[in-house]
């Protein structure tokens, strides 16, 4: 993902920003069940293929593994096949994994709520300082392993819930969302190049949503995750209710009320598209490429990960599935 270099100032004065700090008891919701040991676990065995890169031996084990475990938890699967153009032009496979949770595991009607991640890892890790080092693939542990390994366990727990009274979900793992330009790509470029597995998928919906949430770069120990611009302007009612969601469980210091700078990441393809898809993505102003330190360097390993963040967000995700 890239974030863009210009905020647009028509939103700012619109939009309604509530206090970040704890909710009053009255306020509090019952904290779902997630286990942060199993969605690190799940981050572990995607590290364990290694850098997810596209058209590599590690991708495809990957997406083969991904698409058993969301059978194992109750979803039926497909592959999403197709081709887009890279930055240079050139075709790119782009095999997206979208699991539907079986009908008699859903005790609401209605339309579904989108969850997606991506599940590829970046081919050059060009935010590292010395030119030569920025051929290497990143690990992606955070950068796309965290957001798939936060909605394997929301699927786990779906399955094993057997009373529960969620609403239809739709799981899907993105890909090559990170096949952007290269930082050192001095050639003619195309535009729109991330996120190329949800612009094919924002292609051929075939299925009306009530609303969507992407998840990018969710395991940080330092993570906050601020209003992301483009969820607020085209799914302004749902961010306000995943913030919500979020403070009532505590988690309002890392649900934070600041506006960030739009980015380009997968929800806004879907937006576009129509359907209304909320990015909770970590974001820092303070830095320069405006994400941690570690993004897209060799440094995107398991030891830029934190259960607590987790947690955090893996209950805040259940949470909004149960309202």
């Amino acid at each position: 993902m890239k974030k863009y270099l210009y905020l647009l100032p028509a939103l700012i004065g619109v939009l309604m920003l509530a206090s970040c700090t704890r909710p009053k008891q009255s306020d509090a919701v019952k904290h779902p069940v997630f286990s942060a040991d199993s969605a690190y676990s799940f981050i572990e065995s995607q590290l364990d293929f290694g850098p997810r890169v596209p058209n590599s031996a590690a991708h495809t084990r990957c997406a083969l593994w991904l698409t058993q475990e969301l059978r194992r938890h109750g979803f039926d699967v497909t592959i999403q096949r197709g081709k887009m153009l890279n930055y240079a032009g050139q075709e790119q496979q782009v095999l997206n994994i979208i699991g539907r949770e079986r009908a008699q595991a859903v005790a609401q009607e209605g339309k579904p709520i989108l969850l997606a991640a991506h599940y590829d890892s970046r081919p050059w890790t060009d935010s590292e300082e010395e030119y030569e080092d920025r051929f290497h693939a990143v690990p992606g542990a955070n950068d796309g392993a965290s957001g798939v390994a936060v909605l394997l366990e929301v699927a786990r727990q779906l399955a094993s819930d057997t009373a529960s009274s969620h609403r239809p979900v739709e799981i899907v793992f993105f890909d090559c969302e990170d096949m952007g330009t290269p930082e050192f790509y001095t050639g003619t470029q195309l535009e729109n190049t991330w996120c190329l597995g949800s612009q094919l998928f924002a292609l051929n919906i075939d299925r009306d949503y009530q609303y969507g949430i992407v998840l990018d770069m969710v395991g940080a120990p330092d993570a906050q995750f601020p209003r992301e611009y483009f969820s607020a302007q085209y799914a302004g009612n749902y961010q306000e209710l995943i913030w919500r969601k979020a403070k009532a469980l505590g988690y309002g210091r890392l649900f934070v009320d600041d506006l960030s700078m739009p980015i380009t990441d997968d929800h806004y393809y879907l937006n576009l598209a129509g359907i209304p898809t909320v990015d909770i993505i970590h974001y820092d102003a303070h830095t320069m490429t405006g994400f941690g330190s570690y993004w897209h360097t060799r440094n995107d390993d398991i030891t830029a990960i934190d259960k607590s963040t987790l947690q955090a967000v893996g209950e805040v995700i259940l949470a909004c599935l149960n309202y």
